[in-house]
């Protein structure tokens, strides 16, 4: 926009205040979109080293208005450019009046280099695009259209060079390049005077068709023969079988309309894949068993379809020892060795132990996978409270796919893959995304559908479908879940040369041999900023914070970040899987550790080899160097494919595999797979009465907001949440400067859920949003799940983001009440994870740890980030001080409490100590403090300190003292004035930046109201210490559950046993 300089379009608010504070001078200026507000601006303004914000609005007639100091008289413009000149005159009611626009920033333009073997100079390619619009060029001389023929001529001859041809006939390649050479300027002057229908183009195309013509002419007659025998009517009043025949460009894919024939006749049948019939075969594995301290081998066979695990001494044995579903409690799985612990429930009701050892870790988790397919198979539940979800990625290489790619979605190949006895174990959703994909959507659909049929005997539903130019993904869906899918949203941004091609894979649009990130990361926060799916009541969220769970998967095309000169070392590494040297040097790797994208993303650990550059037709090959006319194009092998994920906090998420495959060799990239269990949250029908049921309610206490900005407007938090009626606006927070520069904002709300039941609100997040009164503009969005209140009052700090960056951070606490009731058991808390006694004895044998030593076990260990291998605790962007519940309640008269992620099974009298929020643990009756059974939710040790925290001093705590949280907290219905009524932005209220050299204003540090904290709050989060698991003395154990009895009053609510608590063991603990 050359007339208006000054404007920046949609630049960030923190993007704005740099391009100021580099001007330098009072009364710079410039203009960019409001984030807010669909067709208003901000004007930015810097004065005596300060930025001021003032929104600039359009009203009903499209007229703009400047939201100036109180008492100016409103003056309306129909363009900026009127309105801008304006307000270069003094007194207008802007902090200074306008002087120096702030010129918009040329954007760093990607360029390819390419290294010319025997020059010193590189080489940079392509030239610039010729002018898109043909006016331009007639606007010129006949010298000026000659040139501009000439050089679109070039250009196309440049990429040309960059295309790999080597596998197109002599003739066609000959025949393209004397078009691009001479033909392509005549064209391009016709179109000028006016003739559009290209003649030399469509030479060009019918001499490339000129054969497949033929082959049409003589397939074709076939095709419609054996069309019209499948349209002939079967018998009166059955349809008949159609089958679409298309007519494809390459013979190899005549055989097309046979399959189409073939999901006709399925249809027609009412054949639907056999999916309620029987799909997994019985599968036998061969374990250790130790028995009297002699390790036997035996085997144990699954059968999904009846229910039963056998116990056999023989592979060809008696089945006559078997335990059903229901009697299968828990498995427990070693963290150190292929061992899984099997608790089982016998006639009399006693658990009974069981440990085995598995050849590897596959075999075992092919084993637990086929117990959870077995346990939800047989579910008596209405909905699934886990799923597993496939997700892949490949880059075809515009070439078709070969006959089977059966390995891409049983995940076989490299990297970390599935067992062998896992195959027929089918995902509840598939999502396949491809890029360079040369198939038509409704044949690629069909492909996918009919290979997961041929493996899982299931047809597939068709779910979504999203295509941009050759970038598509698809995702399918079990037909038991199609009906429990709604609320499908698809949308793409368009990356890429003047966004003009399709990326929303990230794919680059030049052809490089040395990529750089910049140009990927701008595409990852286009695509954050732009995307627009979800909840459109989300507005000043992005699709982080939309999703309880997100993937983001493609060709990301981040490369290896080392010279040319050291591809043969690259491939020497590769061949002796060195992966981890050269994921030091990954682009993503670094770009995603020095927080410039994917801010909290996971990843799972990386053991395969790089995905891309390979020969076609053989995986034992990387193709890394190409001769060009330019010279030597180099593409190091890097891992461009790759999948990631972003989940709400305390959610569950487990990465089952994540690999390349080996088999699958047209394209010149391997295809990705990578598979999830995920936790989901059905629709809730409560099964209590509305008027019985107490109110529920959420309170957010001592918050402080530091948000990374000067800014001098007021704030307020809105908070956002399916458990809520309506988003709810707090009122104006008191702000106070801070010694780094910073803003420290304090706030404090109730709310009031839709649902107070334990069983629906546990499972709820709120999402928060801290934003400005004057523009209510976003200052960054995070996340609290309410299931860190489950016990008691619990801290929180969450990182604040904005469009991917880092904002600041949000810490306070969190309580909840909620009504009577209890938690169901999940599909996820049937498989637990131990950690293995760092002391326990490594002797001959089984006897790997301390069979008196109770475990500490992790129902999730993504939780907390702890990863198994490393060992260490990872920046989620959020963490809790969860702290154990009391047996009195707690200020939660009435509730059913269980602790952590757990099962309802809690014995009666299961207490602990409380802990008020200042760390200290309260003495519940002079009892010791029990162990946690979750490590997440806040590990235990002796007297109830909290592992990894127990060295920090008490004088310091003291010293941050928090304001306590109300034992019993009461809620009155919102009114429809003051606290929730979002505050109503005046002309009065700007937004300004001080800069480094502005002494910082007074403002009163005072608390606004009681439940504010002191502003020396400096509370850190208790991270569960890795080192100290399952160190537990039995002295601290619980009692064991009494029954209840009639005429006796129970203290606490009354539950059935958890048999998965290995304190339930009559065998191994003594009874107090």
């Amino acid at each position: 926009m050359k007339s208006m300089p000054w404007h920046h379009g949609n630049i960030t608010r923190s993007k704005a205040e740099d391009l100021l504070s580099k001007a330098a001078k009072d009364g710079s200026f410039l203009l960019r979109d409001s984030e807010s507000i669909q067709g208003a601006y901000a004007l930015c303004v810097l004065y005596q080293n300060c930025v001021y914000t003032y929104r600039i609005l359009p009203n009903e007639d499209r007229k703009l208005s400047v939201q100036a100091s109180e008492g100016v008289p409103i003056q309306l413009f129909s363009v900026l450019s009127d309105l801008v000149e304006t307000f270069y005159s003094p007194n207008m009611g802007l902090a200074t009046h306008l002087q120096f626009p702030v010129q918009k920033e040329e954007e760093p333009e990607e360029e390819a280099v390419t290294t010319v073997v025997g020059s010193t100079e590189p080489v940079k390619c392509p030239p610039q695009l010729p002018p898109r619009n043909s006016k331009e060029i007639q606007g010129g001389d006949s010298r000026g259209s000659e040139l501009a023929c000439s050089s679109l001529g070039d250009t196309y001859l440049q990429r040309l060079q960059h295309i790999d041809m080597s596998n197109l006939p002599e003739e066609h390649q000959k025949s393209i390049e004397e078009y691009f050479h001479t033909s392509v300027s005549l064209d391009a002057e016709q179109v000028q005077s006016g003739n559009p229908s290209l003649p030399h183009l469509k030479k060009l195309t019918m001499g490339i068709c000129k054969q497949l013509n033929s082959e049409i002419s003589r397939t074709l007659p076939t095709l419609e023969t054996f069309q019209r025998l499948l349209d002939q009517q079967l018998a009166p009043g059955i349809g008949r079988l159609r089958t679409q025949v298309v007519v494809r460009k390459s013979p190899s894919n005549t055989v097309v309309p046979f399959f189409q024939a073939k999901t006709a006749v399925f249809e027609w049948a009412g054949y639907d894949g056999g999916h309620r019939r029987s799909l997994i075969p019985p599968i036998t594995f061969e374990v250790k068993s130790e028995l009297l301290g002699l390790t036997t081998k035996m085997f144990l066979k699954v059968d999904v379809e009846t229910g039963k695990i056998y116990f056999k001494k023989y592979k060809d044995g008696p089945e006559d020892k078997y335990f059903v579903h229901n009697k299968i409690l828990q498995l427990v799985k070693s963290q150190k060795v292929a061992k899984l612990v099997i608790m089982l429930e016998t006639e009399k009701e006693k658990t009974l132990r069981k440990e085995f050892v598995f050849d590897d870790t596959k075999k075992r988790e092919g084993f637990c996978q086929l117990l959870q397919q077995m346990k939800n198979k047989h579910s008596d539940k209405p909905e699934p409270d886990m799923i597993t979800v496939f997700v892949g990625t490949w880059n075809m290489g515009n070439a078709s796919p070969p006959h089977s790619i059966a390995s891409w979605f049983q995940c076989k190949g490299q990297g970390k893959t599935r067992d062998d006895t896992a195959d027929h174990i089918p995902h509840d959703i598939y999502v396949f995304g491809t890029q360079e994909d040369p198939l038509g959507e409704k044949e690629w659909i069909d492909t996918l559908k009919s290979a997961l049929r041929g493996t899982t005997n299931i047809s597939f539903k068709q779910i979504a479908t999203q295509t941009l130019w050759n970038i598509r993904i698809v995702v399918l869906a079990k037909p038991e879940h199609e009906n429990r899918i709604s609320h499908i949203f698809s949308d793409s941004v368009k990356t890429g040369i003047a966004n003009a091609l399709g990326k929303s894979d990230q794919l680059t649009a030049v052809p490089s041999t040395h990529c750089s990130p910049i140009g990927r990361n701008q595409n990852y926060v286009s695509i954050l900023r732009f995307l627009n799916l979800g909840d459109k009541k989300l507005n000043p969220f992005d699709i982080t914070h939309r999703f309880t769970h997100l993937f983001w998967f493609g060709d990301l095309n981040y490369r290896i970040e080392l010279p040319s000169t050291e591809a043969e070392s690259i491939v020497t590494k590769i061949k002796q899987q060195q992966y981890q040297e050269l994921l030091c040097r990954d682009q993503l790797t670094i770009e995603k550790g020095e927080e410039k994208v994917f801010l909290h993303y996971d990843e799972e650990e990386i053991t395969f080899a790089p995905t891309y550059r390979f020969e076609r037709d053989t995986r034992e090959r990387y193709a890394y160097t190409k001769a060009k006319a330019t010279g030597t194009k180099y593409n190091l092998p890097s891992w461009c494919d790759r999948v990631l994920r972003k989940s709400y906090p305390l959610v569950h998420v487990f990465c089952q595999s994540y690999g390349c495959t080996n088999d699958i060799m047209t394209s010149d990239h391997s295809p990705v797979f990578s598979t999830f269990e995920v936790g989901v949250a059905s629709q809730f029908v409560s099964k209590h009465d509305p008027s019985r049921v107490s109110q529920g309610g959420i309170k957010f206490m001592n918050c402080v907001a530091t948000l990374m900005t000067k800014s001098k407007t007021k704030f307020f938090l809105e908070y956002h949440s399916s458990c809520l009626e309506k988003f709810v606006k707090s009122s104006e927070g008191e702000n106070q400067d801070h010694s780094d520069g910073s803003i420290k904002v304090r706030f404090g709300n109730q709310l009031v859920p839709i649902i107070s039941d334990p069983e629906y609100l546990l499972d709820q997040h709120i999402l928060l949003c801290v934003k400005s009164t004057d523009c209510d503009e976003s200052y960054g969005e995070g996340c609290v799940a309410l299931r860190a209140a489950e016990s008691s009052y619990t801290e929180f700090h969450i990182t604040l983001t904005h469009h991917g960056e880092r904002t600041g951070t949000l810490a306070g606490g969190v309580q909840l009440r909620t009504s009577e009731g209890k938690q169901t058991e999940k599909l996820y808390d049937f498989i637990k994870v131990e950690r293995d006694d760092s002391g326990a004895s490594k002797g001959k044998g089984l006897d790997l740890i301390n069979k008196f030593a109770l475990p500490s076990d992790i129902t999730n260990p993504s939780y907390m980030g702890v990863g198994f291998k490393s060992g260490g605790v990872t920046d989620r962007g959020w963490s809790y001080s969860m702290s154990p519940k009391s047996g009195s309640g707690g200020g939660f008269g009435g509730r059913d409490q269980t602790h952590g992620n757990t099962s309802p099974k809690k014995t009666a009298n299961d207490r602990s100590a409380v802990r008020s929020p200042t760390g200290k643990a309260s003495d519940n009756g002079g009892k010791p403090a029990e162990m946690f059974d979750n490590p997440l939710y806040g590990s235990m040790g002796k007297g109830g300190v909290p592992r990894g925290a127990k060295d920090q001093p008490d004088p310091q705590r003291s010293k941050d003292q928090l304001t306590p949280p109300d034992p019993i907290f009461s809620f009155t219905k919102p009114s429809d004035q003051d606290p929730d009524r979002p505050p109503v932005p005046t002309p009065r209220n700007r937004s300004y930046t001080c800069s480094e050299t502005k002494p910082p204003s007074s403002v009163n540090t005072a608390s606004a109201s009681a439940p504010l904290h002191p502003p020396t709050y400096t509370k850190n989060p208790v991270k569960p210490s890795r080192s100290e698991g399952g160190m537990v003395q039995t002295t601290n154990r619980p009692h064991l559950p009494m029954k209840s009895r009639p005429g006796q009053a129970d203290i606490t609510p009354t539950k059935p046993k958890d048999y998965r608590d290995s304190s339930e063991l009559p065998s191994k603990l003594p009874l107090k």
